[in-house]
């Protein structure tokens, strides 16, 4: 850890010089890169920087408080004891600065919500998982928008992707990634029977133009007629649009608003984000003596969690957590399985920054 953060302070004093550098300053775009990437790493490495220097004093003043002079050692402890409270309060700071990875500063990032295994049952439950992280995000004061769905006629989703934006969103919601499964009595089985089904999530940070820049020629682009449930036609006019990124294969479809701009618009923000989102995981798997995180792995296909309506009861499985207030959670009170998740992960951070002090 100390390697990490060392490296990011030199990194970030390194841009410091670039923001006062003259070719720099000339460069519009350079500029904007620098003082976004200075901007990202600003609150850690200011933080750890302070913590450093006030490690450096400590060092000093344990000395002097070994001093044969008696009114030295007086003066080094009393400062001692004023200083290392303070040492302390910075790296409590620096856990909250650290905790959830490279991208915890994030204040946007973009959920995809799909029906799993289950059918109709399956879209029904992508359904309440939308309107509970939905209602999550008014309770947060975070702006929520919904960037496109695949409602079904029984009013489920087989898919619908959100947009987030507000402080601590995706330091808090990345923990959100994977499969999630239900246990319920669906409102068609007469003879009373739990029905399991499946629905995963993927949270992913959404990059600025500056780190992830996708030109026309990057991908192609078909338009066609966006249709409805049996193919009906949603309108005359050829405007859902369909983009298709060359260098990673990744497709995406749009075909939620009338205008064909607005489509591609759309659809080129979501393929910035996956684009996004493949190279930061292949840069992570690079890392091999990079932290993992148990329950921030980002694995969609492992089960984190089971909603148990019966018993009105929700199990995180990847801490070993059960609430018993299912209708609670579901109503926008995500809280409650987010700060143990958050907490968690901070407590396996202190251990992993026993070395700083």
């Amino acid at each position: 850890m100390r390697e990490t953060l060392d490296k990011k302070l030199a990194r970030f004093e390194e841009l410091e010089k670039q923001l006062i550098d003259p070719e720099v300053l000339a460069n519009s775009t350079k500029m904007a890169a620098v003082a976004r990437e200075h901007g990202s790493l600003a609150k850690l490495a200011t933080k750890y920087r302070n913590y450093k220097s006030l490690n450096e004093e400590i060092a000093e003043l344990q000395t002097m408080a070994k001093s044969d002079d008696a009114e030295e050692r007086e003066l080094a402890e009393a400062e001692l004891a004023d200083i290392v409270p303070r040492r302390e309060k910075v790296f409590e700071e620096l856990l909250d600065a650290t905790v959830g990875g490279d991208d915890a500063a994030r204040t946007t990032c973009v959920m995809e919500i799909r029906a799993g295994t289950g059918g109709d049952e399956a879209a029904l439950f992508a359904g309440d998982l939308f309107r509970m992280y939905k209602k999550h995000a008014e309770v947060r004061r975070w702006k929520c928008e919904v960037l496109s769905g695949a409602p079904t006629e029984m009013g489920g989703f087989k898919e619908v992707v959100l947009a987030f934006k507000g402080e601590g969103v995706y330091q808090e919601l990345q923990y959100e990634s994977g499969g999630h499964r239900v246990q319920r009595v669906p409102e068609t089985e007469t003879q009373g029977r739990i029905h399991t089904s499946a629905a995963t999530v993927a949270v992913m940070t959404e990059p600025e133009d500056v780190e992830v820049n996708i030109k026309p020629e990057d991908y192609r682009k078909d338009i066609y007629h966006a249709s409805g449930p049996g193919g009906q036609h949603v309108n005359k006019t050829a405007s859902a649009v369909r983009v298709t990124h060359f260098e990673t294969g990744i497709v995406v479809a749009m075909q939620d608003e009338k205008s064909q701009h607005k489509n591609l618009a759309k659809a080129l923000r979501i393929l910035k984000t996956r684009v996004y989102e493949l190279f930061q995981r292949k840069e992570h798997e690079k890392r091999s003596d990079q932290r993992k995180s148990l329950i921030g792995s980002g694995d969609r296909s492992q089960r984190i969690r089971t909603y148990n309506f019966p018993q009105n009861r929700v199990s995180d499985h990847r801490i070993g957590l059960t609430i018993h207030h299912l209708d609670q959670i579901l109503a926008g009170d995500v809280d409650q399985l987010t700060k143990p998740l958050l907490n968690h992960d901070r407590e396996q951070l202190r251990k992993d920054m026993e070395d700083l002090a």
